[in-house]
Formats: structure tokens, sequence, C-alpha cells
């Protein structure tokens, strides 16, 4: 971890890996495509001393952490406001609505995982107890848009999947044959394209219904009514733990430090580049990195005022890659329905392996953007 007045946070062990990206303003994408709201939050503007280019003995813990967790309850109530004017029955605004419980998520988890890194800085129980408010408020607000980005990637994918084939150059025969039995399979998965489109698309719709249901209820509730005032609360007050008050910054740098330490530790231990892509059992790492990688940006953002640009690229591969898991976890529970028609079993079996590879894809693109190369290839 470096300094406040240096440029980064993370430790490059040798070197940025070929093709490492930088990535681009994230946050600037609020209106971003179906299965891009969680990279979202990657660039936020740097508020608060951190971000004017003081040093860390110039500044007291206070004075760092305090400013930033103030803004982000502010990013939350001012959410908060636009998505109840957008929500009312005369608003015809839905797609703003939905753009404000995206930001309201984002404030959210802004929020969330400062207060899980820097602990240490705050009173424990009060960040215990609104931490885990603001997770469940963040879960039941994602599941409806969750559950509209897959059914529109599945949908999209089934179209691709079952589409004509491309013509074959003239003059070969080779490429002809190829091109006729890739027409074959075609024809054959268009046959039941259509029923496990129509399958996925009431599931999905039924599970988006209950969860707008949900979250209807969750935003209605006296639990959802304790969270704006706690947070409401801390735009005002920020509860620091005793003797934390007149502490240097540099006491910030150390839970930064654990969390940047996680990350690589995770990233080191992720399966390897040829591994089975069919072996579900492995996602769970390729989570844990994701989670991992968010709370070190947050805590970069805390300590320096600003996102690491490095590390764009890389979350939203992570992010691609929990897309797709969930879209194939999505599609082999529509093929389990009971007494379904074998061709559409069998389109929904096609959709699942083509969702498995598109997770391969988005891990191969994590690794040539990762920036650290030795924690890609440690043992």
């Amino acid at each position: 971890m470096r300094r406040p007045d240096q440029q980064t946070t993370t430790r490059p062990t040798t070197g940025p890996a070929p093709g490492a990206g930088t990535g681009t303003d994230a946050d600037a994408t609020v209106d971003a495509p179906p299965g891009k709201a969680e990279e979202q939050d990657r660039h936020p503007t740097g508020t608060g001393p951190a971000a004017e280019g003081h040093t860390a003995g110039d500044l007291t813990t206070e004075a760092v952490l305090a400013p930033y967790l103030r803004g982000q309850a502010a990013d939350f109530l001012r959410s908060l406001r636009l998505h109840h004017e957008h929500s009312a029955p005369a608003e015809s605004g839905g797609h703003d609505a939905a753009a404000a419980t995206r930001a309201l998520r984002r404030a959210a988890r802004r929020i969330s995982g400062s207060l899980h890194t820097f602990r240490a800085a705050l009173d424990p129980h009060w960040a215990d107890q609104l931490r885990a408010e603001l997770a469940w408020l963040s879960g039941v607000l994602a599941r409806e848009h969750a559950y509209a980005n897959r059914l529109t990637r599945l949908v999209e994918a089934l179209h691709q999947l079952s589409g004509p084939a491309l013509p074959a150059a003239r003059g070969a025969r080779a490429a002809g044959e190829a091109a006729a039995s890739d027409a074959q399979g075609r024809a054959a998965l268009g046959v039941g394209a259509a029923r496990a489109g129509a399958l996925l698309e009431r599931r999905l719709t039924l599970a988006r219904t209950r969860s707008h249901s949900a979250a209807l209820q969750a935003l209605g509730s006296s639990r959802f009514h304790a969270v704006a005032d706690a947070v409401a609360l801390l735009a005002s007050d920020v509860p620091l733990a005793p003797g934390t008050t007149g502490r240097t910054a540099e006491a910030l740098l150390e839970p930064a430090e654990r969390a940047e330490q996680r990350l690589l530790t995770a990233v080191a231990a992720l399966p390897p580049a040829d591994s089975e892509p069919y072996n579900e059992a492995q996602d769970a790492a390729w989570h844990q990195a994701r989670l991992l990688l968010r709370l070190h940006r947050y805590a970069h953002e805390v300590v320096l005022g600003a996102a690491a640009p490095a590390l764009a690229s890389c979350g939203h591969a992570l992010d691609l890659h929990r897309d797709a898991v969930e879209a194939a976890a999505a599609a082999a529970a529509a093929a389990r329905t009971p007494r379904i028609a074998p061709a559409t079993a069998y389109a929904l079996g096609v959709l699942h392996a083509d969702q498995r590879h598109e997770v391969e894809a988005a891990r191969a693109v994590f690794r040539e953007t990762w920036p650290y190369a030795t924690a890609l290839t440690a043992p």
C-alpha cells in the first residue's frame, strides 16, 4: 500500500502484464446496457481532503475517512429522493427510476465496503450493524435488475446460436460441407430454441416480478426507514472509535494494505488457465476475487481520493464472469423442468455450454488485463 501522496495503493510485484488495460470512467455509464450495472462504480470523482493532494502527516484519520463517508451518505440520500420522485404513479420515467436505484446501490456498496475495511477506526457496533443492513438493502434492490439482465442475455444468446449460418467461401468444398453441417445443427437447435426462450422468459419474468414486489415491500418497511435514518445521521456525523480523532491518516494505510493483500492472495489462488470451464466448483474463487477487488477499489478511493484506473478492466471482466455464471445456472435450472420436450432440453443444454464458454472468455480477459502478472503465476 502506498502512502496517500503517491499514485497507487497496489504494489506491482514485477511489472504490468502485456496488454494490461486502463479502463474507462464507469461512473459515466449510469445508463449502461443490461449486464453492466455493477461496473458503474469504478471511477467516482474523489472528494474530501485526500483528493486535494495532502500527505498522510497533514491529515487526521477523521479528516480523510469522515468526508468520504459523509459524501457517500449524501449520494445515498440524493438517489433515494430521485427514486421516490421517479417511482410516483404519475411518473412514466421507469428508466430514471432504474438509474436512481443503481445509484442508490452504488452508494450503499461504498458505505458498506468502507465500514468493513476501516472498521477499526469506527465505532465497531455501529459499523457492523449498518454494514449488515446496507448489504441487505443492496441485495434486495439488485435482484430485479439481475433477473432482467439475465433474461436479455439468454434470449440474445439463443438467437445467435440458432440464427442463420454465415455463407461459406466460394470454391471451398470442405468449407461448404462444414457450412452444411453447421446449418443442420442450427436447424436442429432452432426447433427447440423458441420453446426454450419462452420457458426462460416465463421463469425469469416470474422471478423478476417477485423481486420487484419484494423490493417495493422492503422500501416501504420500517427496517428500510431505519437504514435511511442511520444514513441520514451518517451524512452529518461519523461515529469514530475512541482515540481515533487525533490519529493521523497513516492509521488508514494498514487496513487498506490488508484489503490489498487479501486481493493479491485471492488472485494468486485462482484456478490456472487450462482448467475445465465446466467445473462449477471453481466459480466461488472467482466470485471471491471480485468482491475483494471491489473492497480494494473502495479503500483506494478513501486513501487517495480516487479510484485505481489500472483495475477497471479487471473489475469489468469479473462482472462479466459473474453474469455468465448466473446465466449458465439459469439455463441448467430451466433444463431440469419436468416433462419438457427433448428439443427444448437440447437447446437449453447448448445454451448452458455457450454461457460456460463465456465464463472462460471472461477469465481470459481478466488474466490479460490484470496488471500484476506474478499474482497469476504464483504456485
